[in-house]
């Protein structure tokens, strides 16, 4: 990993934790600059969850360093926390509080000056869509609402890193769409990781995109580099008339033969060596009625499920 910079709001190096003999976390390194948003992604027990939990202080590495807009999270936790806006799968509410009284204790407790929380309340009710329910109960919310007010509280106190964990489940297309607004706001002027299992949520919101797999950081890159991870070397080839499966698989740099249906095929071949013009010339020669010959479209879902199975 690079050096930190003053544009970088987390900095972690060789996490690793272990619980007994069991290692959820190894290894993991992490930067994340001012201004991004980081999709965090892997299958249940990928230690997603472990790897946020020793990024917010939650839960010590046993093995490995963390900076928080470059200061240390283990030799200076107080500090390194008020610099973090956090939301757990399930939001810390207290349902005999109101919105208001809620949010007024989070604001307390992140040390926020008497003078601001007026305005810094009016804020995040704001962008979260809860001014209009301040002086109603939280447990009188609907689950999309609660929501609203688990991310409200980790944004009241203006951090430089808001970390997200499952922030729109429950809520409706449009509490959606209105969140995935909130979160691409957010990623202008903070930095912010999402982790979510809904990937089309990730390529609309996310810079970059991290995942995990048994406890191993199995890639890290841009979504643009994500969806051209696989699909650069795979392509579909329709043919009218074709032939044995085995034949495609002995043209040159053919590495893969796949049926998409009878006549499509999806062929995956080695980096250094493409067999386009291999495969349009014996389509030609031996008549299979080439109809199409095009690169494989990618989704995210499928890299996903090929870096994890």
């Amino acid at each position: 990993m690079s050096i930190p910079s003053d544009a970088t709001t987390i900095y972690a190096r060789a996490l690793t934790r272990r619980f007994g003999a069991h290692a959820a976390v190894r290894n993991v390194d992490l930067e994340l600059r001012r201004g991004e948003v980081l999709g965090f992604l892997g299958p249940n027990g990928a230690g997603k969850t472990t790897t946020m939990q020793m990024l917010t202080g939650n839960l010590a590495p046993t093995e490995g360093e963390i900076t928080i807009c470059g200061v240390d999270l283990l030799a200076r936790p107080t500090l390194a926390k008020s610099k973090i806006g956090y939301l757990p799968e399930n939001p810390p509410l207290y349902r005999d509080l109101t919105v208001d009284e809620y949010l007024k204790l989070a604001l307390k407790l992140h040390r926020v000056p008497k003078v601001r929380r007026r305005d810094a309340l009016t804020a995040a009710k704001e962008r979260c869509g809860l001014t209009n329910v301040g002086r109603k109960l939280i447990g009188t919310l609907s689950k999309g609402y609660q929501q609203r007010v688990g991310i409200a509280q980790a944004i009241a106190h203006e951090p430089d890193v808001v970390i997200l964990d499952e922030p729109t489940v429950g809520l409706d297309p449009n509490q959606i769409r209105d969140i995935r607004s909130l979160i691409r706001e957010l990623g202008g002027a903070h930095s912010v990781i999402l982790s979510t299992h809904i990937l089309a949520e990730v390529e609309a919101i996310c810079d970059r995109v991290q995942i995990m797999h048994h406890g191993d950081l199995v890639y890290s890159d841009t979504i643009a580099a994500l969806q051209a991870f696989h699909s650069g070397r795979t392509v579909l080839l329709g043919l009218r008339r074709p032939p044995a499966d085995a034949e495609l698989a002995a043209v040159p740099g053919v590495t893969a033969v796949e049926r998409a249906s009878d006549k499509l095929y999806r062929l995956q071949f080695a980096a250094d060596r493409d067999p386009t013009e291999q495969l349009v010339q014996r389509a030609v020669e031996n008549n299979w009625g080439l109809y199409q010959l095009a690169p494989a479209q990618t989704s995210l879902e499928d890299v996903f499920v090929n870096l994890t199975t």
